[in-house]
């Protein structure tokens, strides 16, 4: 029995007190002082148990049997239609004219608090079987760090960021960005990343040479590679080192960078571990720090999809597995 907070009496505590007026002759005076209660509140446990027996002693909900101001069910119903077509709780209270307050605790109880993938296709996961078959492909982009650490740490009105004014007088900041280019094998999520100055196409390909042949040395032959619909992989050079490097190029639908999403979560997983898990004083002390973390998430960081295993765990079974069946 789940009792209330500040209940003072327990259900043995209750039991014993009935039974001493009921069965032993006690009087409610007496009872109720020996229980450390009120000659009221023992009086009301009495009355229960000789109208209810046991079940009397329970704790009862103090929620009123009937609200007259309870939002009818057909109306519960269309805003839970209205709901999975995804509209805010804003927007349903404007359409029924009810408080925001009374719409939201609706949702909250029948379960649709939050939107998530409501009323979308539900999200398709799949995964490779093989190691190489097919590897995702992004580039992440990141704000140098120039003259201390940068406005995540510092307060922005201080951040230094120096400017200039360009001919056609516009102003500019001169501490620019780096581009992060990721490679991730889908079956294994053994990575390789590096911090490169811009994304064109002639810099892109060569990451992917380099990315293929760090597989290659994990004894992976890599098969597939997806990426975005970004100017660099619509290249005709591009289509052309892929052609030379033996691979399948695969893009993502436009507008739909879950496709790619194993490169897009490990890019998340990147940049709260590394770029963003530490105080950095210039951006060469921040790429520096990349080999180290990138060591430990491809041999140690246990992975949620792995079975709490690293990359190179599961490129060991694949391998064991796959080695079977040859």
């Amino acid at each position: 029995m789940k009792l209330h907070g500040n209940a003072a009496l327990s259900l043995k505590k209750r039991e014993l007190l009935v039974t001493r007026v009921v069965e032993e002759g006690w009087s409610l005076t007496e009872a109720a002082a020996a229980a450390e209660v009120s000659e009221r509140r023992a009086g009301e446990w009495v009355r229960r148990f000789r109208a209810e027996g046991e079940a009397g002693l329970l704790d009862r909900s103090s929620a009123p049997r009937r609200v007259h101001n309870r939002t009818p069910e057909d109306r519960i119903e269309a805003i839970a239609a209205l709901r999975r077509l995804r509209f805010t709780g804003a927007q349903i209270a404007e359409v029924f004219r009810m408080p925001e307050t009374t719409v939201s605790g609706i949702l909250t109880r029948i379960g649709m608090g939050k939107l998530g993938r409501l009323g979308l296709e539900p999200a398709q996961s799949y995964e490779r079987k093989r190691p190489g078959e097919l590897v995702h492909v992004d580039v992440k982009k990141l704000g140098r760090i120039e003259g201390g650490a940068g406005w995540r740490v510092r307060d922005r009105k201080q951040h230094y960021n120096r400017t200039f004014t360009d001919r056609d007088g516009c102003r500019r900041r001169t501490v620019g960005w780096e581009y992060v280019h990721v490679c991730v094998d889908d079956a294994t999520r053994l990575a390789y990343v590096e911090v490169l100055p811009d994304e064109r196409a002639k810099t892109a390909i060569a990451f992917l040479g380099r990315a293929v042949r760090f597989f290659r040395r994990h004894g992976i032959r890599v098969e597939r590679v997806l990426t975005d619909n970004g100017s660099a992989y619509r290249s005709t050079i591009h289509a052309l080192a892929c052609r030379i490097l033996g691979l399948k190029h695969l893009r993502t639908r436009p507008y739909r960078p879950q496709t790619n999403g194993k490169a897009e979560r490990f890019i998340r997983t990147m940049l709260g571990g590394w770029a963003y898990g530490a105080i950095y004083r210039s951006s060469a002390e921040r790429t520096a720090a990349l080999d180290g973390w990138l060591w430990r998430y491809n041999h140690e960081r246990p992975h949620g999809s792995l079975g709490r295993k690293p990359p190179t765990a599961r490129l060991a079974e694949l391998n064991n597995l796959l080695g079977s069946y040859t």
